[in-house]
Formats: C-alpha cells, sequence, structure tokens
C-alpha cells in the first residue's frame, strides 16, 4: 500500500514517545521506507536501537555526527521524504516550527523540508489548550501544515484532551493522505458548515446545536482530493481548514449573500450548514427586560438558501442536507425534489452516535433518481469521504454530456 512512498518519523521528548515504535512498525509493514529522526528529549524516553532495529535504517539523532557524512544531512532528508510525520509533537516542537527556531536535527529538517508535514499532538490538557500552543496550531494550519487531533482519555497527569491518538489511526491518516484520491483535482467546491445565530435584541440570538463538524470535514476532505474549496461558516469553536477561503458568517442573510455571489464560479454546493428556518420578525434595539408574564416571540420564515441555488443552478451539482426525526426517507425526497437537488444527505439527530457535537454520523444517502442508501454509523470524516465520491463521480458524468 505504501512500497513508494518515504516517510520521515520525528519524535519529540513526550511520554507518547513509546507509540511510535509501533507507528513505525505499522508503516513498515505497510511497504514504506522509513527514517526516524530522533530530538535528544525523545531518546529518554525510548531509545535510538529500538527504533532502528524497527525501521531497519540508521536512527538520526544529531546535526553533526562523528563520523561523516556526504552531503549536508538535514537537506538531504528534507528533500528524500514524500511526508514527515512529528509523532509525538509537543508544544515545543511545534511553537519552534511557528517561531522559525531550528536549533537541533528535528526542527531543521522540518523547517527545510517541502514535502508535507503531519503534526500529532501529544501533551498535558492545560499545554494543550494553553492559548499560546492553540495560536500556534491554528497559525501553522493557515500555511498547510497538517495535525491530527488529539484524543480525550487518560493521559500520564490525569484525564484530557492531549492524548496521542493510537498508532492504528495515526497511520490510517497517513494512508489515506499518501494514498487518497486526488479526483476533485481543478474543481471548484463551494461548503457551508455550522449554524446560523439570528439576534433577538443586543444579548440574546436565536440559533441550534450545529457544531460545524460535518461541513468543515467536507470542506477539508475536498481540499485533500485537490478542489479549490471555500467555506462558509457560522460560528463554530473548529479551526478554518488550512488552504482554504473561509468566509465567516453569523445571520441566515449573511449566509446567503456569500452562497449567492460565489455560486455562479463554482462546480458544486454542499450544504452542510444548519441555517435558521426562522427568524425574528423583530429585533430589539435594547437588551429585552425580564418579566413576570410571558413574553412571546414573532417570527418569519428565513430564506431558504438552498431553493433558490436549486433554481438558480446551470451544470453545479447541489447538495443538501436533511435533519429529520421522522419519516426522513419520505420528507428527505420530497425536499430532494423542491429544492432541484443532486444529491440529499439524511440524518436523524436521536440516533445514538449520530447529530450534533459528535464525531460520528449516520446517514441515508438519497440520489436524485431516488437511489437510496444507508450508511452505517461512520466518522464525521468518513461520511465526508463517501459524499464527495458521489460528488465527484456526479461532476464526471456532467462533463461527460
Amino acid at each position: 500500500m505504501l512500497s513508494d512512498k518515504k516517510i520521515i518519523v520525528g519524535i519529540s521528548g513526550g511520554i507518547a514517545a513509546y507509540k511510535a515504535c509501533e507507528i513505525v512498525r505499522r508503516l513498515k509493514k505497510l511497504g514504506a521506507q522509513v527514517i526516524v529522526v530522533m530530538t535528544e528529549n525523545a531518546q529518554k524516553f525510548v531509545t535510538p536501537l529500538t527504533l532502528e532495529t524497527l525501521s531497519e535504517n540508521e536512527v538520526v539523532t544529531e546535526m553533526f555526527p562523528e563520523r561523516k557524512v556526504v552531503g549536508v544531512r538535514h537537506i538531504n532528508l528534507a528533500q528524500w521524504a514524500d511526508l514527515v510525520l512529528i509523532a509525538p509533537a509537543t508544544a515545543n516542537i511545534v511553537g519552534k516550527v511557528r517561531a522559525g527556531i531550528a536549533d537541533d536535527i528535528l526542527s531543521t529538517v522540518i523547517i527545510s523540508t517541502k514535502s508535507p508535514v503531519m503534526f500529532a499532538p501529544s501533551m498535558n490538557v492545560n499545554m494543550y489548550q494553553n492559548p499560546i500552543f492553540q495560536e500556534n496550531m491554528e497559525y501553522l494550519k493557515k500555511l498547510g501544515y497538517m495535525f491530527i487531533e488529539p484524543e480525550t482519555g487518560d493521559l500520564a497527569c490525569g484525564t484530557g484532551k492531549g492524548r496521542l491518538p493510537e498508532p492504528e489511526t495515526i497511520v490510517g491518516d497517513v494512508v489515506k493522505f499518501l494514498t487518497g484520491k486526488r479526483d476533485l483535482e481543478g474543481r471548484s467546491i463551494l461548503v457551508t458548515a455550522g449554524r446560523t445565530q439570528e439576534p433577538l435584541d443586543p444579548v440574546r440570538y436565536l440559533s441550534n446545536r450545529s457544531s460545524g463538524k460535518m461541513g468543515y470535514a467536507i470542506a477539508e476532505a475536498a481540499k485533500r482530493r485537490g478542489a479549490k474549496v471555500t467555506l462558509v461558516s457560522g460560528p463554530s469553536s473548529l479551526a478554518a481548514p488550512g488552504e482554504v477561503n473561509f468566509i465567516p458568517v453569523e445571520k441566515a442573510k449573511e449566509m446567503h449573500s456569500a452562497v449567492r455571489s460565489r455560486f455562479g464560479r463554482v462546480d458544486a454546493l454542499i450544504m452542510a450548514a444548519a441555517v435558521s428556518d426562522f427568524v425574528p420578525s423583530v429585533v430589539s434595539p435594547g437588551k429585552t427586560k425580564k418579566k413576570e408574564e410571558e413574553v412571546y416571540l414573532k417570527l418569519k420564515p428565513g430564506v431558504d438558501i438552498l431553493k433558490e441555488m436549486g433554481k438558480r443552478k446551470k451544470k453545479q451539482i447541489l447538495v443538501g442536507f436533511s435533519l429529520e426525526t421522522e419519516n426522513e426517507i419520505k420528507n428527505s425526497k420530497r425536499k430532494l425534489a423542491e429544492k432541484n437537488l443532486d444529491l440529499i444527505v439524511v440524518n436523524n439527530p436521536t440516533v445514538p452516535g449520530a447529530g450534533f457535537e459528535v464525531d460520528t454520523n449516520q446517514v441515508i444517502l438519497i440520489d436524485k433518481k431516488g437511489k437510496v442508501e444507508k450508511l452505517p454509523l461512520l466518522s464525521k470524516k468518513e461520511v465526508a469521504e463517501r459524499v464527495l465520491d458521489r460528488v465527484s463521480l456526479l461532476l464526471k458524468k456532467r462533463r461527460a454530456k
């Protein structure tokens, strides 16, 4: 699977360094050529000899080894790799790269390479949540560096987010990246994500529980598959994906404006956002005071962005999402027809493991011919891939006409 791939595994000094042994073993089993680069602190947790045995290559630990090395060592390594994977990646190594510091062999290789770099952060929960680290990570993402999200679980110092994912997960992400499809090369994809917030007064707003995880996963996957991606997102705690044209909005009318102005220039629109169906008829200019009697809100229908784009579309592929708690297929087929969609993705938030604020989803795909495909419970990243498989196929068929 990885027989023609060359991977540098960089190990920095964290307790999870022991997992790097299994990562290297799995990469080798898949046929990859692996060279391990270790920081001085990493060697306090696991020995170079162990990694040398597993990788079947010399483990690089120094900028200037005692024995003569032909050429410039860090440049040779940087040019050799198809991918540089840092696992575990400590706050220290991430901070160094963000600051442009190259004071050891690993940081120097990272800064010297033009190959993709993938970080797998691992650290104490407070270190991970520290705003300095978060800022460093977001800055590097915008430059195109990739990050594998850490897990929440047992840490050396307690419990929380910051745990290095299991080797199987990390290697799986490496395989997906190195062998992934580039079937959307040259395509322009517009994705909406997150929720919209409709103000009731300067303090309160009307909204929903959408986290944006599904839409962000689609945007990231489309970019990885070669598309030029624009992500229009309502409020979300998620970081904007790297190398994606990111358009933040808040209200439904702002999302409508952003989508309408770009729709004519894209090959596909995937509307994963949870747009408010209703908006307040009147917005109070001041905070609504607390009263003893009941307060009634007067609402009016919001703009139906998807329906309008269905009327406007020419050759674009249009994908909508349908959240239903009953009669999912019947109601979604009606929406598909009414809004002139090519594909609708149906999910029921009452199904365990699906819906809002979780990393998994169970969806039903319905196409324009009425064909129904029920998918099992999958990660939202995998659901994103399945949706894009359909979009890619539809784009190919449309081009062939």
